[in-house]
């Protein structure tokens, strides 16, 4: 016997809803901006620059004991996190200390990395430092310019591509698409205010690869059935389509999130921005190939005219195998 997790034939009318599904994600897109423009992010220390300190003690982690020791270090913005995590042992307590770069250094330097140390083994003497990250003001500042031009070149290159392999209307769903997952992404991580670091611009671009995929599918699919049905109209066309694919979809965005779950629940601190990130971006993405690129499609319309030579839907590209 096979799974069915959908039913065949499925007759979902996708775009019953249109303006609630497209209207609402046009409402969280602004909201997103709004709270990346208010609250802004939390940058990791990869873009903000300075010393990450890794603690682990076998007693509770005291956060105002550790930061009266380093006060008197005058040391500027000093940021004191005890992290929690299922996986720990019960004696595991750990902590992240974040020491914002001096002036004029590239970096926090060792003699104050160990004056941290030293002064908080006063504290408590079991205390360890099992990792110790610095990253200089001005490669945090090359990385933040290489971080946005490698999410702006993923979307610049694939609206390239879905503007040769189908329409031009179809070029922009995708990107509308892809500017809706992104911007929920950033913003979600505004509004918790998750530590925004190299790995989150990771699963950034892991979002738009696996969400244009997505919305791919539905697209060649779509094209295929606007050769087959070519006075059906458009509206028909795109909510056959997305229904002859909904169990391929659901299978694809299902299985990913099982792994990802397991990751999120068992994978430990180090891993659960990232992981959180993927897990919600493929969620959002499964939406937004769906109720949003089908959608911006639909609004534009798609040039279908039979008369004469018969020409297929997109340009001499749209038979290229992909």
């Amino acid at each position: 016997m096979r799974l069915r997790l959908v039913p065949d034939n499925t007759k979902i009318d996708f775009f019953g809803y249109a303006r609630a599904t497209f209207g609402a994600s046009v409402v969280l897109l602004i909201a997103s901006v709004i709270a990346f423009l208010v609250m802004g992010l939390n940058f990791g220390i990869d873009f903000r620059g300075g010393t990450t300190i890794r603690t682990e003690s076998v007693q509770v982690v005291d956060v105002g004991a550790y930061r009266a020791a380093i006060d008197p270090l005058n040391l500027g913005d000093v940021t004191i996190t005890e992290v929690f995590d299922p996986t720990f042992r019960e004696d595991q307590n750990v902590a992240m200390i974040r020491i914002q770069a001096q002036a004029g250094e590239e970096s926090v330097a060792g003699e104050t990395v160990l004056a941290v140390e030293t002064a908080l083994q006063a504290v408590d003497p079991s205390i360890t430092f099992p990792a110790v990250e610095s990253v200089g003001p001005k490669v945090s500042g090359e990385l933040i310019r290489t971080a946005i031009m490698a999410v702006v070149g993923a979307l610049v290159a694939i609206v390239i591509y879905i503007w040769l392999r189908f329409e031009w209307q179809f070029a922009v769903g995708a990107v509308a698409a892809l500017v809706h997952d992104v911007g929920l992404t950033i913003g979600l991580f505004a509004l918790l205010q998750i530590k925004f670091d190299l790995a989150i611009i990771a699963a950034l671009l892991t979002i738009v690869g696996y969400s244009i995929n997505d919305t791919v599918v539905v697209f060649d699919r779509a094209r295929e059935n606007l050769r087959k049905y070519k006075v059906m109209p458009l509206r028909d066309v795109l909510n056959l389509s997305a229904n002859e694919t909904l169990s391929r979809t659901i299978m694809t965005s299902g299985t990913t999130l099982l792994a990802l779950i397991a990751l999120l629940v068992l994978g430990g601190d180090v891993i659960r921005g990232f992981v959180f990130a993927i897990t919600w971006g493929i969620v959002v993405g499964t939406y937004s190939s769906i109720y949003v690129a089908k959608n911006v499609v639909l609004m534009l319309g798609v040039k279908r005219d039979w008369s004469g030579v018969k020409r297929p839907v997109g340009n001499k590209y749209s038979d290229i195998d992909a």
